[in-house]
């Protein structure tokens, strides 16, 4: 019997010891004293090793006079492949993204079983590979748009709103990057004057990666210091004119790509600050338990501290549970001067 035209068969083994989702269709493994094949991430007792053979796919297994086994019916492999596909073919061709319900009904499958098959595919849920799709489109588009708004709906996005939703989700250097120093990255900079002092912002390519009140590139340097950092050039006039627009009224929409990284909690708590109305604030522990963790409420003002985009993720708007504002990383008068600004606009709006 022939072995899986593949790397070797002790790799194909430890996939099998792992019961590895992310071999299935890559090989089956024949199981000789059943006379049987699996997929390798078969959930049935391990087999003895010397029982086993390896074999490119279920054709081949089948060849050598094996049958396909019941329990994980490797033979379904090519059929959850190519409704992923047709998924994603779905995906690319919409305009505006199509939703579960519409991707499992063109894949073939229940919602609740196409979203578990799509993920073990592709390592993601559909709904996030839509917004990376979305946000890859976005970064086209902000080359070609005349304002960062118009690039919003190009993209697909419903509208800002929706975009300021997602903010801490999209567009970020993969962990990695960020955790070695933006290693591989190229950072452009530039510090714009406002009313509340120099507002220095820095981006990639992918989106911004500071917004800060400080008057040179010495802080970014520390946080980045393995990426290139090159002064701006025109292709970040759009991105700065709007960082120092929200300066002015923080309470508008937030439309602007990020790139940043955090650990999962940090990332938790930036998404439910995103969501606090303009001129609201929130509590510290208010915050730990919507993102998941009561008990949690020092890390979230670390979650704060660590907030790299301070004016547009607004961690202005948290509090402590006394109900005084607590700390606020570019001091308290811009706290306070911001959330004013909020609450008037708010006020304007309403007609109060």
């Amino acid at each position: 019997m022939a072995n899986v035209d593949a790397p070797d068969s002790e790799a194909a083994w430890a996939a099998v010891l792992a019961r590895d989702r992310t071999q299935d269709g890559r090989f089956v493994t024949g199981v000789l004293s059943t006379g049987i094949y699996c997929r390798p991430s078969c959930a049935a007792r391990h087999p003895r090793r010397e029982n086993v053979r390896f074999f490119a796919d279920g054709m081949a297994a089948r060849m050598a006079g094996l049958r396909p086994c019941l329990r994980c019916r490797p033979d379904e492999v090519a059929r959850d492949e190519a409704a992923v596909a047709r998924a994603i073919a779905l995906i690319e061709a919409e305009e505006a993204a199509p939703d579960l319900g519409a991707l499992a009904a063109a894949a073939g499958y229940s919602p609740h079983h196409f979203h578990r098959l799509f993920k073990r595919a592709t390592g993601v849920t559909p709904a996030a590979y839509v917004r990376a799709r979305r946000a890859g489109r976005l970064r086209h588009h902000l080359k070609e748009a005349p304002n960062v708004t118009d690039a919003l709906y190009e993209a697909g996005y419903a509208a800002p709103s929706r975009f300021y939703a997602d903010a801490p989700d999209r567009l970020g250097m993969t962990p990695s990057v960020w955790r070695d120093g933006g290693r591989g990255a190229t950072i452009r900079w530039t510090v714009a004057p406002t009313d509340l002092g120099a507002l220095l912002v820095a981006a990639t390519e992918r989106g911004i990666c500071r917004v800060a009140f400080e008057e040179d590139d010495a802080v970014l340097r520390r946080h980045f210091p393995r990426a290139t950092i090159v002064p701006a050039d025109d292709a970040l006039d759009a991105l700065v004119a709007e960082a120092v627009a929200i300066v002015a009224e923080p309470g508008r929409p937030m439309t602007l790509p990020l790139d940043v990284q955090g650990t999962a909690f940090q990332e938790a708590v930036w998404r439910e600050l995103a969501r606090i109305p303009p001129g609201a604030t929130l509590s510290y522990a208010a915050l730990a338990a919507r993102a998941g963790n009561a008990n949690a409420v020092r890390a979230v003002g670390s979650a704060c501290g660590a907030n790299p985009v301070a004016l547009l993720i607004p961690c202005h708007r948290a509090k402590r549970s006394d109900g005084t504002l607590g700390g606020y990383a570019y001091g308290l008068p811009i706290k306070r001067e911001l959330l004013d600004r909020e609450a008037a606009q708010a006020k304007g709006e309403t007609g109060a």
